[in-house]
């Protein structure tokens, strides 16, 4: 499904992505974690199409997408969840979910309240809402919705594309126990034909989440493994517990 060869990033002089390798198959559950300053968020812009790499190459279903934009990228099946809320703060939650539908169908709307016309989009919106836990909060305002309801929608904005990869950068940060309980439940409910790559610094998430874990640190992959791999890997433990010598 995300084959990623020997992809680097420099940034003038400073070199931040050094040499990754990755592949997934389709459906997987693929978590990268690391340390902050371990590169997640450079390679999780490379793969969305936001950063260019400055060598290597990233395939998506056996076709390079490495010089393709986002958008480009999206239409090819690959959407992305952020780390911060990227929202429509004048919309309802239902409009926010409406419009990246009716984007994703390649439709245009000279008046935004046409695309609630749409039956297609009507039954996409209820559909995405219950996998993220929102179906009783579709005429909410975003402006006045929770932080937590705002990183459901986020969730729900990339699976109104509906995806065949879809990105999520840190989907749990700030929020508080109940809603990790929730983010836990959200990705036992998504469609087993749907790979993920999650981008966390959270060992426990991705311990619970993950089918593989890989683990970055001073932009290189230092692990690759199962959950239970990972858990009794020194090279894991030393760099969580600052003791890792690599060369940064």
């Amino acid at each position: 499904m995300l084959e990623v060869r020997d992809l680097s990033k420099n940034f003038g002089g400073l070199r931040v992505s050094r040499h990754i390798h990755m592949a997934l198959e389709k459906g997987e559950r693929r978590v990268v974690l690391g340390p902050n300053g371990a590169g997640k968020t450079t390679l999780f812009n490379l793969l969305a199409g936001t950063l260019q790499p400055t060598s290597g190459e990233i395939l998506l279903d056996g076709k390079p997408i490495t010089n393709l934009n986002v958008e480009q990228r999206a239409r090819r099946g690959l959407s992305r969840s952020y780390q911060k809320n990227n929202l429509f703060e004048g919309l309802t939650v239902g409009e926010n979910l409406a419009l990246a539908a009716a984007t994703a169908q390649g439709r245009t709307f000279s008046c935004f309240s046409r695309a609630h016309e749409s039956r297609a989009i009507r039954e996409t919106v209820e559909e995405v809402a219950e996998m993220v836990g929102l179906s009783d909060r579709l005429d909410l305002g975003v402006a006045h919705a929770s932080y937590g309801n705002r990183r459901q929608l986020e969730v729900g904005l990339a699976l109104a594309t509906k995806p065949k990869l879809l990105l999520m950068d840190e989907p749990t940060s700030g929020v508080g126990p109940g809603m990790i309980d929730a983010f836990h439940k959200l990705i036992a409910t998504l469609p087993r034909e749907l790979t993920i790559v999650i981008i966390e610094h959270d060992l426990d998430l991705g311990f619970d989440v993950a089918d593989r874990i890989t683990v970055l640190n001073y932009g290189e992959v230092v692990f690759e493994g199962t959950p239970e791999e990972t858990k009794g890997s020194d090279v894991v433990r030393e760099i969580y517990l600052g003791d890792w010598q690599g060369d940064a």
